[in-house]
């Protein structure tokens, strides 16, 4: 399942619809996104931007490829836009399955690749004004590893 939204998500409740549904998942692989206050406490918001059609579709591929790869019994993406503050959550990545290696797998696969190829926008608002977020080759790398 994926959901691009404004509003903030509740983990408990989303992570219930799905376990409450299939009882065949023994391992689920979780990765919550924040955002950070940054070097010396100075951001003051982050804020995402996104073409929802593009955003989606491209999610939804990347969410399709964990699935081909990893024996999935069910998957959640949730990724927030608008404007955030130090501390709220961003993203949820979940993935379901029998055992946890291809939950845990599939899991950091998505969160790799979310970073690199969602088409995401971000501005970082400051003390020293406002800057969009640039590609980090940390990221990228993480990424081809896959």
């Amino acid at each position: 399942m994926i959901k691009v939204q404004k509003d903030d998500f509740d983990i408990n409740k989303e992570i219930k619809k799905i376990t409450s549904l299939n009882k065949n998942i023994g391992g689920t692989g979780l990765f919550i996104g924040n955002v950070r206050e940054g070097k010396n406490s100075e951001l003051k918001s982050m804020t995402l931007e996104h073409y929802p059609i593009m955003t989606e579709r491209q999610l939804e591929k990347i969410n399709n490829e964990a699935k081909a790869r990893w024996n999935l019994i069910d998957s959640l993406i949730i990724h927030r836009y608008g404007k955030l503050y130090p501390g709220d959550q961003i993203v949820l990545v979940a993935t379901f399955s029998r055992h946890r290696t291809d939950a845990l797998n599939a899991c950091e696969f998505l969160i790799d690749w979310l970073k690199t190829k969602a088409p995401f926008w971000k501005l970082e608002e400051s003390n020293q004004g406002s800057t969009w977020v640039k590609e980090r080759n940390s990221d990228l790398d993480a990424a081809n590893k896959w």
